[in-house]
């Protein structure tokens, strides 16, 4: 005779069901959370927004020339107004490659160029998407849905993400492609890891050629370069690193001539997969300026291979000679410290024309500070993970710390060039992800610390000292956690450009180079 198991409470059942579903529940959560903290109110403010007078403008000459064009003096106020027809044919010097105004460009094919929703729509969704993605990574690389979803939530409600996904610059559409690029090479990396240490009959080891994933990275770290040159230093970056890797792998593996196998036989393969691709899509995104004639230098040469490298001098010239001042200039080392963030709009009514909160003293602003409990906290953690990988030697604590080094160390060599804090903006991902690791780190189940030859007391004390450790620290981070999502929220206005009372955005300036 048979007995029914007796059924579960309803609030168990939705539990187990939640459970169940959280592999794809959370990412489509925090992707629709993050969608509509960057796409609600897209058009505010109606105006071009700091670089946007060039980006968005250049998107639309290349959407309708084929090439960026010169304006007149007064288009930002036509292009506003909804006449965005009032650029010249006479070519543009541009200094920054074309991939992310052609994003840029396809919101205005959706959605028109006559508001912000036609011009910021691009970033908005590239900005979305950077969430799930680094959900994915965290996810790959910790093993946990909870890390990841910290990661990606964190990522979210981040001002500084959700101000740059409501602005039409490059540097949010960058920081997607060089995550993207990263992914990638997560996947590549534990499928050839497998081929390296399971080769253990050849003197120098294997060559391994079918690496369909590092193809991948090179097409996304191409396109990394097709929106801004800065990708040229990740892509070299990891590069590098890759060689490194694959030197310890055969070491481990036991090939006798490791270091010279990495170097000198997989060192040219991984190179002919990674970089002829980013090369190919680099080009192509050149292609409106190859196909047409009107473009800066298009004439210099016959060749159009050969103008587009004489063009290209003039831009690299420009940007090592780049050192005009700028009251928002800030210089590499001092981003970590958030110490000069950008104010990309501001807008403050004569006191008494409207009311805001309990004021009629109001100010609206939309800046590149991060959301700070988060930042400051992340950049310890990165200081944390260098601790583990040394202690550990997990090659997964390495790499966010060389998502790190390989978007900010570059900044460092030119302290002379007119720079950013909203750069940080590439970084912000590895930054949140250093960040997750460390908390899921601290959150771990710790190992009883036993003498020889414990007695069942002593071990029993262990077990329970354990324990209230690992509560201890989860009760510690659900803590930082409230605090880090209340910041962020304190933090939202300054992204999305809400009117809000001057003595209360006071407080949000936490020192005097903030304001």
């Amino acid at each position: 005779m048979t007995h029914a198991l007796p059924e579960l409470p309803a609030r168990d059942r939705l539990l187990m069901a939640i459970r169940r579903r959280s592999p794809w529940l959370v990412p489509v959560a925090l992707t629709v959370l993050a969608g509509l903290l960057r796409i609600i109110g897209l058009g505010h403010p109606h105006e071009l927004v700091f670089d946007e007078t060039y980006y968005v403008k250049d998107a639309w000459t290349l959407l309708n020339l084929g090439y960026e064009s010169q304006w007149p003096d007064d288009a930002n106020a036509s292009f506003v107004a909804g006449d965005a027809d009032v650029y010249t044919t006479e070519a543009s010097f541009v200094v920054h490659p074309p991939l992310g105004k052609w994003i840029i460009a396809l919101g205005m094919v959706l959605f028109g160029a006559d508001s912000g929703w036609g011009w910021r729509i691009g970033t908005a969704v590239v900005g979305t998407l950077l969430v799930p993605l680094l959900y994915a990574v965290a996810r790959r690389l910790t093993g946990s849905i909870a890390t990841a979803g910290i990661a990606g939530l964190l990522l979210a409600v981040d001002s500084l993400a959700i101000s740059m996904s409501r602005v039409a610059l490059l540097d949010g559409i960058l920081a997607l492609f060089v995550l993207l690029g990263f992914w990638f090479v997560i996947l590549d990396w534990h499928d050839t890891r497998d081929r390296v240490l399971g080769d253990q009959t050849s003197v120098w080891g294997p060559v391994v050629w079918t690496r369909p994933w590092l193809l991948a990275a090179g097409a996304a770290f191409g396109a990394a370069s097709a929106v801004k040159w800065s990708g040229l230093y990740v892509l070299a970056g990891v590069g590098v690193g890759l060689v490194v890797v694959d030197a310890l792998w055969r070491r481990r593996a036991g090939v006798r001539e490791w270091y010279f196998s990495a170097i000198l036989r997989q060192g040219p393969a991984t190179f002919l997969l990674l970089v002829p691709v980013a090369l190919v899509v680099y080009l192509l995104s050149w292609s409106g300026w190859l196909l047409t004639t009107g473009g800066y230098d298009r004439s210099s040469d016959p060749s159009p291979l050969v103008a587009l490298w004489t063009y290209h001098q003039a831009v690299y010239g420009f940007h090592v000679g780049l050192s005009s001042g700028h009251p928002y200039a800030s210089p590499a080392w001092q981003w970590p410290l958030l110490l000069r963030p950008t104010a990309m709009w501001l807008s403050r009514p004569e006191a008494g024309t409207t009311t805001c909160g309990w004021s009629d003293d109001c100010i609206g602003v939309i800046s590149s500070i991060p959301n700070p409990v988060v930042w400051y906290a992340g950049c310890a953690a990165a200081l944390y993970l260098v601790w583990l990988l040394i202690r550990t030697r997990r090659a997964r604590y390495a790499l966010p710390l060389a998502g790190l080094a390989v978007t900010y160390v570059p900044w460092l060599l030119y302290p002379e060039r007119t720079v950013f804090q909203f750069y940080t903006v590439v970084m912000l991902p590895f930054v949140v992800l250093a960040l997750a690791m460390a908390l899921q780190h601290l959150a771990r189940a710790r190992d009883p610390q036993l003498l020889a030859d414990p007695t069942p007391v002593e071990v029993a004390f262990a077990e329970r000292h354990a324990a209230r450790a690992q509560r201890a620290w989860r009760i510690a981070i659900a803590v930082f956690l409230a605090v880090a999502l209340a910041s962020a929220a304190f933090y939202l206005p300054l992204a999305v450009g809400i009117m809000e009372p001057y003595p209360l955005w006071q407080l949000h300036n936490w020192m005097a180079s903030w304001v």
